[in-house]
């Protein structure tokens, strides 16, 4: 599948690649280029090939609020919230954004490679008055990160962009389509994501790179968005999170409300939160040479406690790091294990995440 976008890619020559059933870009002039530009300036991204789906009726709040980890009655018209989708045994179906369009009318943005399994998920699960309607062949996502997305954001629309609040979110103009707005990202800066209909989304593109310009904006794929994701120890379905897996062992504690009526898998991550994980999510760094990559085994005194789940040499910290579950008497900051890399053991220290943090806007 190709997104709405695929045609400026290879115009700009970008290397594709196969991801999640898309052809998408995976770097333009290079990932570490892109990565730093993302950092110090501003970059733009396609995540067009995400997923929408629109939720609406009397009782789409109960069902959200049944579905998700997290609450979306805490949310107000013009806010989102990071959520899980649990399953019935507490694993994760998917991580996702809610965002509130009006009091029973909820938009969910999903991961592209779970498109389909979100769908059938939801609609085998959702109870009462509520419709669901995938939306997502007929929508255009972009991603405007860095700190001067909102000075390039700014000559484009008469949005507020400058106080809109991080997961808070605008309707309005944008360079002439009509766009949702939300200061929300996946690399760890501030920045926006922008909606828009499908065959607005080679218009928008040209007017941000243009407007961009001045800013020494690039155009970025999908390999520095896991590099920057990464160094944010932001998780990636399929890494970090699966339909095994609890948003709690991941490290997720702060999105899973357990004071709700009733929620799928709400007994396993009782017994979690008060005690009962088996493994846990962590940061680590290498102190020896040596690049971590998803699969490699974590050990301790030579026998496997563990898996790294994310790994790569960090362009801004200039050291390799990672993610990995390890059991839970293991995982205090500073102790010291090792990862196999191919078949070499290499010292690695147990540190707090997340690896990069830049102040966001209130």
């Amino acid at each position: 599948m190709r997104t709405p976008l695929h045609a400026a890619h290879v115009a700009l020559g970008a290397r594709m690649v196969e991801f999640a059933g898309w052809e998408m870009p995976i770097w333009y002039q290079g990932i570490t280029h892109e990565h730093e530009a993302v950092r110090n300036r501003v970059g733009l991204f396609d995540v067009s090939h995400m997923g929408e789906f629109v939720l609406h009726g009397p009782d789409a709040l109960p069902n959200l609020r049944r579905l998700l980890t997290n609450d979306a009655a805490l949310l107000q018209d013009g806010q989102a919230q990071y959520s899980l989708l649990v399953n019935e045994d507490g694993g994760t179906v998917d991580d996702l954004l809610v965002y509130r369009m009006a009091e029973d009318v909820f938009l969910l943005v999903v991961n592209a490679a779970n498109i389909g399994k979100d769908l059938a998920w939801l609609t085998a699960h959702l109870e009462g008055d509520v419709k669901l309607d995938d939306r997502s062949a007929d929508t255009a996502l972009v991603a405007l990160q860095g700190p001067l997305a909102p000075a390039v954001l700014a000559r484009l629309t008469p949005l507020s962009v400058w106080t809109l609040p991080y997961y808070g979110f605008q309707r309005g103009d944008v360079a002439g389509t009509q766009a949702l707005v939300s200061r929300t990202g996946y690399t760890g800066e501030d920045g926006f994501e922008i909606m828009v209909a499908a065959e607005e989304a080679s218009e928008l593109w040209s007017r941000l790179l243009q407007a961009g310009a001045e800013h020494d904006l690039v155009p970025a794929g999908l390999g520095a968005r896991d590099s920057l994701r990464i160094e944010a120890s932001m998780p990636l379905y399929g890494h970090e999170l699966d339909d095994a897996t609890s948003a709690l062992e991941a490290g997720l504690g702060f999105f899973v409300k357990l004071d709700k009526p009733h929620m799928l898998g709400m007994e396993r991550l009782r017994r979690e939160k008060e005690g009962a994980l088996t493994r846990k999510l962590m940061g680590f760094e290498l102190i020896e040479r040596g690049v971590p990559r998803q699969g490699y085994a974590v050990l301790s005194d030579g026998a496997p406690v563990g898996v790294v789940t994310s790994g790569l040499l960090s362009p801004t910290l200039g050291r390799p790091i990672g993610m990995g579950y390890v059991a839970p008497d293991l995982a205090s900051v500073g102790n010291e294990l090792d990862v196999d890399v191919r078949g070499r053991p290499v010292r690695a220290r147990l540190v707090r995440r997340p690896f990069y943090k830049r102040a966001r806007p209130s």
